[in-house]
């Protein structure tokens, strides 16, 4: 059953996975560590009078660990969505999360419709670009889901 708090929930899982994936990279902190630590004092918390919403912990967890997982996979399967002369190394960090996370919902995720997904993550890439990235984003992610779920 798809509730309005749980979507809520998701979108919010689907931010923080984005955040933790771009944390992995930049840091190299283990995967159990950063895992724990957006458990711990993220998700769901209040820091700093910040509150954050709750979030889906084992959707997010299911991104988080897919990605890191599957990423030859999900970097071969972008590498050939993008324009000749793109490389996935010339893509913004943040951007490659987005793309890196929405291709796993792709590929793994049978229970997400695909249009869900690419709607989900087009936002995600809302809250930190502008809407000529988020129309990036939507290209990617909705090539790629031509060969993820053929």
């Amino acid at each position: 059953m798809n509730t309005p708090a749980r979507s809520q929930a998701r979108s919010t899982a689907r931010l923080a996975a984005v955040q933790a994936l771009y944390q992995l990279q930049m840091e190299g902190t283990a995967l159990a560590k950063l895992l724990d630590e957006f458990h711990q004092h993220r998700l769901g918390k209040t820091i700093d009078e910040d509150e954050f919403a709750d979030a889906e912990v084992e959707f997010f967890d299911d991104v988080v660990r897919g990605v890191e997982a599957r990423g030859e996979e999900i970097d071969a399967l972008l590498t050939s969505k993008l324009a000749d002369g793109w490389t996935l190394k010339r893509l913004d960090k943040t951007m490659l999360q987005i793309l890196r996370a929405g291709t796993y919902e792709l590929l793994a995720r049978n229970d997400v419709p695909a249009a869900a997904a690419i709607n989900e993550y087009v936002d995600v890439a809302k809250a930190f670009f502008d809407d000529r990235e988020a129309k990036f984003v939507n290209g990617i992610l909705d090539a790629a889901s031509k060969d993820a779920r053929s």
